[in-house]
């Protein structure tokens, strides 16, 4: 073996093992680019940073790419850094020996030599400024360059770079001293940032401006000696004067920030939000904050229906306000929902074809095993219609309707959208929760609200910029049409050429038990949007009701929104009638069209209808049979009641007010005056039911007078017969006994006139008796 063979051999096997050295090194010494807590940033859509969270040393950084900085700041950072960077293998021996000739002959450290790949080394794992930490810097910058590309070093030292204190990175520098993305920076703003990382603390722009402007213009005339930039450009750069407003930390959005950090776990999470929007709405949540009774918070939410974006989430009034509990997050708190799953219910009771916009329903006292409920008012309305018992809100009308559709149905049909209602452990849904009676979130009752703009489909929240768009039917878009039309104030039918084909704002308000949650849920043209107002810690507030605490902020959002300039110049989504949804005139009591001059057709109403569908009036569980609406009696030739097998008898249909609604019908509308009278000579059989309800102590067409010298007259009275242990009593149509139905009533009278008592039972029997007072 000749001895260049030798040495080939020796030569190669010393490769193999220096390769092998190395490679064992890496394995053993991987770089530390992983960091276990690392800092992470919660921004806007725009890219507007929201709210940062520092990692475990206080650090905050702003991710940014090669392509979201400024091309000048670029070039103004490679000019002066490093010429080279693209060349070099991440030491550069040259500028290493021209740096150690300078530091020779000045007799003191004039130039490092490091290069950019080195301050990379240096910033992803420190060592002391010893020639042993040199070497392991060119090593960790060796390594650098064999596991990354150009681009992605480049990159780290973008958000790596230190900018003073708590800032790292070129993208938090640029947020917290300028106010800006880095993508917009000027050439003198660039040139600024660039040189900052060379001594951030002593070149601080907003405390030592002249020494942050001398190290600018440094690099601004190696630039133009360079020939990067026009020596006419940087003279021009040269008269701007540096100043800067103390720094800004992101303070926007922090309990929705928190919800986000919980849903990715990227370092830059990008969500929907409007950062002009959630500013101006935190703005006007001071103004909002001093008018709140103490200890009492504020949750707002908007999301664009067209999209599912939300774009403002602000959970509560104040973040640091400790009295308010500012740390709760009342938009996914689980709260009493109040009145505001009403609409729901007739949207679904519209496609189930127990009603139509204007359909009869009762607001008359009921008592459901031990569940009696009332109105907000206290008081009782008797016949109204459906789309009037929504408007009003009104209470009897939406449980009579939700006993016709059942409550596990409705809460199975809302948990198919992702609304989901909370019951206490074991309890299943039941009446009450049309009332309150149940527990959810204002996201998830915003999201569902979403069907009425969106043609019966609710979607889900988009928070997140990548969330995608979900969406499942709830509604027919007939349904939804017309519940969104009913809560905008256009119940009544007009004609498709003067009806708005952008829906005007519809909402829906609600109140808890106790006045702990006051709700206001609205949908305009273009948005949805959320407000609730209440204690956190659920304390009840006197006088703290929807219409009175949560709709003036409604509607002051409502015009906010309308006039921003997001709006300005685009055509507002428009809410078309559907093929589906016609107009019917239907006729009360009995709720279905009638021909003209129908005896029958007591009372006209206009109403939209679904797939030209007229459903008969609702009644309520166990007003059928006796009490029914459809009577067929049989008449004789002088129009006097008798029985069927009676001579010359004649059947005949009369339509009747459901029994329960006699109180409020005028007289001529009851069923004594509507029926005939009974013949003498063949009266017709008693119908068996229910004992009749009688009332005692005064006699009907009674006239009664006042004692010689009193002004006053006392009248007890009390109730015979009927079914069920309960009474409800009304003087002239008003309750007497709210809450108190055992009770029987002593009425004092302190003037004259006509009087009309009546007493209701269980199940709807109605005894009344007129009399006068002298």
């Amino acid at each position: 073996m000749t001895v260049a063979v030798r040495s080939i051999k020796i030569l190669l096997l010393s490769l193999i093992t220096l390769a092998a050295l190395l490679w064992l090194a890496d394995r053993l010494s991987p770089l530390p680019l992983r960091e276990a807590a690392p800092a992470r940033v919660v921004v806007a859509e725009d890219g507007t940073p929201l709210w940062r969270f520092a990692d475990k040393n206080g650090i905050w950084r702003y991710p940014v790419t090669l392509e979201e900085v400024s091309p000048w700041y670029l070039e103004a950072l490679l000019s002066y850094e490093d010429r080279w960077f693209w060349h070099h293998p991440g030491i550069n021996p040259l500028a290493i020996l021209r740096a150690a000739w300078q530091n020779l002959r000045g007799g003191e450290i004039i130039s490092g030599g490091s290069t950019l790949t080195m301050q990379v080394a240096r910033l992803i794992d420190p060592q002391p400024r010893t020639f042993t930490g040199k070497l392991h810097q060119g090593w960790r910058a060796l390594q650098l360059e064999w596991h990354l590309s150009k681009q992605e070093i480049l990159t780290l030292y973008l958000n790596r770079a230190p900018f003073g204190g708590t800032l790292e990175g070129v993208g938090a520098a640029s947020w917290s001293w300028l106010g800006k993305s880095p993508a917009s920076l000027t050439r003198g703003e660039a040139a600024l940032l660039a040189v900052l990382p060379q001594a951030p603390s002593r070149l601080r722009p907003d405390r030592w401006p002249e020494r942050a402007r001398a190290a600018r213009d440094k690099i601004l005339r190696r630039l133009a000696a360079y020939g990067v930039w026009p020596r006419a450009v940087v003279d021009e750069i040269m008269q701007e004067p540096v100043w800067l407003a103390p720094r800004q930390m992101p303070q926007l959005a922090p309990l929705l920030a928190r919800r986000a950090l919980s849903l990715s776990n990227q370092s830059k999470i990008t969500t929907t939000i409007d950062a002009s929007l959630q500013r101006q709405i935190e703005a006007l949540a001071q103004g909002w904050k001093g008018a709140l009774p103490p200890r009492t918070s504020m949750a707002v939410l908007v999301v664009d229906h067209t999209t599912m974006q939300v774009r403002a989430w602000m959970g509560s009034v104040d973040l640091n306000d400790d009295g308010r509990f500012g740390h709760v997050d009342m938009i996914g708190s689980v709260r009493s929902p109040g009145s505001v799953l009403k609409p729901f219910l007739y949207g679904l009771a519209l496609d189930d074809g127990l009603i139509a916009a204007e359909s009869l329903l009762q607001d008359v006292p009921r008592r459901f095993g031990d569940y009696r409920p009332g109105n907000f008012d206290t008081g009782f309305h008797g016949p109204v219609s459906a789309s009037e018992a929504l408007v009003r809100s009104l209470n009897l009308p939406a449980v009579q309707l939700l006993e016709a559709y059942g409550p596990k149905r409705m809460a199975a049909a809302l948990r198919h959208v992702g609304l989901t209602l909370r019951f206490p452990a074991a309890a299943e849904p039941n009446l009450s929760l049309i009332l309150g009676g149940t527990g959810a979130s204002m996201a998830e009752i915003v999201a569902a609200y979403s069907a009425f703009a969106r043609h019966g489909q609710a979607a889900r929240l988009r928070l997140l910029k990548q969330d995608a768009l979900a969406e499942r039917p709830l509604l027919s878009p007939g349904a939804a049409w017309i519940v969104r039309r009913i809560l905008a104030g256009e119940a009544q039918p007009q004609p498709d050429s003067t009806l708005p084909a952008v829906a005007p704002l519809a909402w829906k308000t609600g109140t808890s038990y106790g006045y702990r949650d006051a709700w206001a849920i609205g949908i305009n043209a273009r948005y949805l949007i959320g407000v609730w107002v209440g204690r956190p810690d659920g304390t009840p507030v006197a006088g703290q009701y929807g219409i009175a605490s949560a709709v003036p902020i409604l509607n002051q959002l409502h015009h906010l929104l309308m006039a921003s300039p997001q709006l300005r110049g685009r055509a507002l989504p428009v809410d078309p009638r559907p093929a589906s949804v016609s107009v019917v005139t239907l006729c009360w009591p009995g709720g279905q069209p009638l021909p003209a001059g129908d005896v029958n057709c007591r009372q006209q109403r206009q109403s939209w209808v679904l797939n030209g569908t007229t459903p008969p009036t609702l009644l309520a569980v166990g007003q059928e049979g006796l009490f029914g609406l459809q009577q067929t009696i049989w008449t004789n030739q002088r129009g006097e009641r008798v029985a069927a097998d009676c001579s010359g008898a004649r059947a005949q249909q009369v339509v009747l007010w459901p029994m329960p609604l006699e109180p409020w019908l005028v007289p001529g509308e009851r069923r004594a005056q509507r029926l005939p009278p009974v013949s003498s000579d063949c009266a017709p059989a008693l119908r068996s039911g229910a004992p009749p309800l009688l009332i005692t102590g005064v006699r009907d067409a009674q006239i009664l007078h006042r004692l010689p010298g009193k002004t006053q007259l006392t009248l007890s009275v009390t109730a015979q017969g009927g079914e069920g242990q309960e009474r409800w009593w009304f003087l002239n149509g008003e309750v007497l006994n709210a809450g108190q139905t055992h009770l029987t009533p002593r009425l004092v009278f302190e003037r004259g006139g006509q009087y009309q008592l009546s007493v209701l039972d269980e199940i709807g029997q109605v005894a009344t008796v007129t009399f006068r007072v002298e």
